[in-house]
């Protein structure tokens, strides 16, 4: 456990900035001056243990520490995913597409067109994709796990079967990357295209953190959620 509720919330971000992203979904907004995680937490209205089994699972992403695991609220985690969802298909892949078409704009009267078009068309396939994958969680999966915090029984599914088809969607992107860094026509200025490969590089990264948040911390809850439902229904 490297984070505890005692520590500054600005400590946190200053020792590892990715975690503004852990923030953001969780609803946090800046200006929290010297105050600590629970002060911040409890401030905003955030459940101050699920935020740090958040946190400290994203700065190693090994385990969920047992402290912090009958901490975790189901309610908080899911919403936390669903703030995710919003970030990445609103924003973060919108905004990726945007800087590839400024990068690829370059190529239009060159021979490297036809690499281009291939590029935006991957990205435009991988970012359907990554809709429907995560509609799916939202339509289906937080539905279902909704429908079991009431307390309802719905036998025709489980966690088990998303466990079983949540396919790593970030894996994608390495093939896109390929394509941008062994195909694309040699240029002397490609700042535009190494910036939206960085963030590119990024959002793999960010994508893979999401998924294993999903497979190590939301399954596992709602392996014990339904546990629960099903002696409750028996007794």
């Amino acid at each position: 456990m490297k984070y505890a509720g005692t520590d500054k919330m600005g400590d946190l971000i200053c020792e590892n900035y990715n975690l503004l992203l852990v923030m953001s979904r969780f609803g946090l907004s800046l200006g929290f001056g010297d105050r600590t995680v629970e002060q911040v937490c409890e401030a905003q209205g955030v459940h101050t243990g699920t935020f740090l089994a958040v946190v400290n699972f994203m700065d190693d992403e090994c385990c969920v520490a047992d402290d912090f695991r009958k901490e975790l609220s189901i309610e908080a985690l899911m919403d936390y995913l669903k703030r995710a969802h919003v970030y990445f298909l609103d924003f973060k892949l919108q905004a990726i597409r945007r800087k590839l078409v400024e990068a690829l704009e370059v190529t239009k009267e060159e021979p490297g067109r036809e690499v281009a078009g291939l590029i935006l068309k991957f990205y435009d396939a991988y970012v359907h994709e990554v809709q429907a994958h995560m509609g799916y969680e939202n339509q289906v999966v937080f539905t279902y796990v909704e429908a079991l915090l009431r307390g309802e029984v719905l036998p025709e599914y489980n966690i088990g079967v998303f466990a079983r088809r949540h396919n790593q969607i970030e894996t994608k992107l390495t093939e896109l990357k390929n394509i941008m860094v062994k195909y694309y026509p040699a240029r002397v200025d490609n700042e535009y295209l190494n910036e939206v490969l960085f963030d590119i590089y990024a959002c793999e990264q960010d994508l893979c953190s999401h998924c294993r948040v999903e497979d190590y911390m939301f399954v596992p809850l709602i392996l014990e959620l339904e546990k629960k439902s099903e002696c409750h229904a028996r007794g």
